[in-house]
C-alpha cells in the first residue's frame, strides 16, 4: 500500500489560484447583477418619459446646428468638453487600459484588441448616450447647483422616487472604489516594469501612503480643481502615448492581418511573433 505524497511547494500556489478563480467567478456574477439593475432603471426612466423622446432629439439637433452658437465659439467649447469627458469614459489613446488588457489570457493579441475596441463603443456611444437621453427625457433642467452627478440623481428621482438618488450614490461609490483599486494596480505593475524587479516592502509602504494621501486630497478639493487636474494629467498621457501608438501601428496591423488570415482559413487564431516578422524576443508569443 503506497501513501500518496503531496508536494508542499505547489500547495500554496494551487490554493492561491483557486481563491483567484472563485473571486473572479463571484465578481462576474456581481457585475451581471448590477448591470441588470442599471438596465432596469434606465429602461424604466425612458419608458415613463417616452413621450419626451422626440423633443429630446429635436433639442439635440437644434443645439448642434445653432449657427449663433457656432460663430460665438460655443461649438469649439462643446467639442473640447466632449473630447475631455469622452476620453475620461473610455481612456482611448491614453495607454492606461492596455495595462488591464495585457493580463487577458488569449491565444492571439488581436482578440483582446478587438474586445478593447468594442469597449470604447459600449462606454461612450451606448452608456454615455443612454445616460444623456435618460436625463434629457426626465424634464429636469440642469442648473449650476444641480450639475453632473447631482443632475443625474435629480433625473432618476423624477422617475423612480427616492430610490433613484440612492442607486446613483451607491453606483458612484462602487465605481470610485474599483477605479482606485484598478489605477493602483496599474501603477504597481508599471513600477515593477520600470525597476525590473519587485520593489522592497519599505518602498511599497511609502508608495501606498503617498497614494492614499493623494486620494484624500482629491476627495477634499473643489470639483473644478479635481476635473482640471485630471484633464491635465490625461492630456500629458495622451501626448506621450500617441507617438508610441504610431510607432507600434505596423506590428499591430500585421498581427491583425495574421488574425484575419487564420479566421478565413477556419482556424482558431494562435499567434507567434515570428509569423509577422518580429525578430526581437518578446515576453510572450515566442
Amino acid at each position: 500500500m503506497t501513501e500518496k505524497t503531496v508536494n508542499t511547494n505547489t500547495a500554496p500556489a494551487q490554493a492561491g489560484a483557486y481563491l483567484v478563480h472563485q473571486a473572479r467567478r463571484r465578481a462576474r456574477y456581481a457585475l451581471v447583477f448590477f448591470v441588470l439593475i442599471a438596465a432596469f432603471c434606465l429602461i424604466t426612466v425612458l419608458n415613463i418619459n417616452i413621450g419626451n423622446i422626440p423633443s429630446v432629439f429635436a433639442n439635440i439637433f437644434k443645439s448642434a446646428f445653432d449657427f449663433k452658437a457656432i460663430f460665438g465659439g460655443f461649438l469649439g467649447s462643446a467639442m473640447m468638453q466632449g473630447i475631455k469627458r469622452g476620453l475620461y469614459s473610455n481612456e482611448a489613446g491614453m495607454g492606461s487600459a492596455p495595462n488591464a488588457a495585457a493580463t487577458a489570457d488569449v491565444s492571439h493579441p488581436a482578440k483582446q484588441g478587438l474586445v478593447q475596441m468594442l469597449s470604447v463603443f459600449i462606454d461612450t456611444l451606448l452608456i454615455c448616450s443612454a445616460t444623456a437621453f435618460m436625463c434629457l427625457c426626465s424634464g429636469v433642467v440642469p442648473t449650476k447647483e444641480a450639475a453632473g452627478a447631482a443632475y443625474v440623481q435629480a433625473s432618476m428621482q423624477q422617475a423612480l422616487g427616492n430610490f433613484g438618488p440612492i442607486f446613483i450614490a451607491v453606483s458612484m461609490s462602487l465605481f470610485a472604489f474599483t477605479t482606485l483599486i484598478g489605477n493602483y494596480y496599474y501603477c504597481e505593475g508599471c513600477l515593477k516594469h520600470i525597476l525590473k524587479r519587485h520593489p522592497s516592502k519599505t518602498f511599497m509602504l511609502v508608495f501606498r501612503l503617498v497614494a492614499s494621501v493623494i486620494v484624500l486630497i482629491g476627495a477634499t478639493v473643489s470639483m473644478g480643481l479635481a476635473w482640471d487636474t485630471a484633464d491635465l494629467f490625461q492630456a500629458l498621457m495622451v501626448i506621450i502615448n500617441i507617438p508610441v501608438i504610431i510607432i507600434l501601428a505596423k506590428p499591430a496591423l500585421l498581427a491583425l492581418n495574421d488574425y484575419m488570415k487564420q479566421r478565413k482559413e477556419g482556424k482558431d487564431p494562435h499567434f507567434k511573433a515570428a509569423d509577422i516578422g518580429l525578430k526581437e524576443k518578446t515576453d510572450f508569443w515566442n
